[in-house]
């Protein structure tokens, strides 16, 4: 990977436990703070770029052209969003799967040549496959949200014996970041059971602050925005730009240009 430019994966096997919403708010709360920031959606779903507003992709225009061994520059894949420093490689929602070239370095090797980036955020599908393989391959970090559930937690504890699966094949520098609570609310007593489960298995310092139930998180990617643009005032932007704040001590450091 270049120098300077870490990667993080926002990941869970589970559906539905926050993963793209998370990627998108934190990428446009980072860059909100004058950093030049790059999401990139390898789930076929595409909904980065809903978030973002952006218009969808046709056919082999997406991120997983890539993976199919195509002849793609990764570089005319990305598009700008209307969040002043953040970009985005979106998804190619016609992606079905097939005609899988057998490399997982494919993602990493192509990130490497590209540069003028603070950070590069991966919004990863939820199933075990060749294309969750690049990511993981391509990441520094792993960032993990999670619904304090019991299916929840369990998510997590499938995905952790594959992120040390991919520690010892060649990433032995991958960190996991944290995990992050999603919808998350410790006065009830079966989230906060999970929460000290996974704090037992994970450490406490790996639970992150959380983010709180929200209707308006909702609301806002509905309306192709982020949250701090849609309800600046919300818990849901709060509590984005808190997880903001604590990636800086988490070890994936984005340079100090803030305006």
């Amino acid at each position: 990977m270049s120098e300077g430019c870490p990667v993080l994966a926002v990941t869970n096997r589970k559906g539905g436990s926050g993963k793209t919403t998370t990627a998108v708010n934190l990428a446009a709360e980072l860059a909100a703070r004058g950093q030049r920031i790059l999401l990139v959606d390898a789930d076929t779903q595409g909904h980065c770029a809903l978030g973002l507003g952006v218009a969808p992709t046709v056919g082999s225009r997406g991120l997983h052209r890539l993976f199919t061994g195509g002849q793609i520059d990764i570089k005319d894949l990305i598009v700008q969003t209307r969040c002043a420093g953040l970009d985005l490689i979106p998804a190619d929602t016609r992606f079905d799967g097939r005609g899988l070239y057998d490399d997982e370095t494919l993602l990493r090797q192509a990130l490497s040549r590209l540069a003028g980036y603070d950070l590069m955020v991966l919004d990863t599908p939820p199933s075990v496959d060749l294309v969750l393989l690049n990511a993981l391959q391509a990441a520094h970090g792993v960032l993990i949200p999670v619904v304090p559930q019991v299916l929840g937690s369990a998510g997590v504890r499938q995905l952790s014996q594959l992120f040390y699966q991919v520690a010892t094949r060649g990433r032995s520098d991958l960190r996991l970041v944290g995990l992050l609570p999603i919808m998350c609310d410790r006065s009830v007593p079966s989230q906060a059971k999970v929460l000290a489960e996974l704090a037992q298995t994970f450490g406490s310092q790996r639970i992150l602050r959380g983010i709180r139930p929200d209707v308006r998180l909702a609301e806002a990617f509905g309306a192709g925005q982020p949250i701090r643009d849609y309800a600046p005032r919300s818990r849901g932007a709060m509590d984005y730009f808190m997880l903001a704040e604590a990636m800086l001590p988490l070890g994936l450091q984005v340079s100090e240009t803030s305006a």
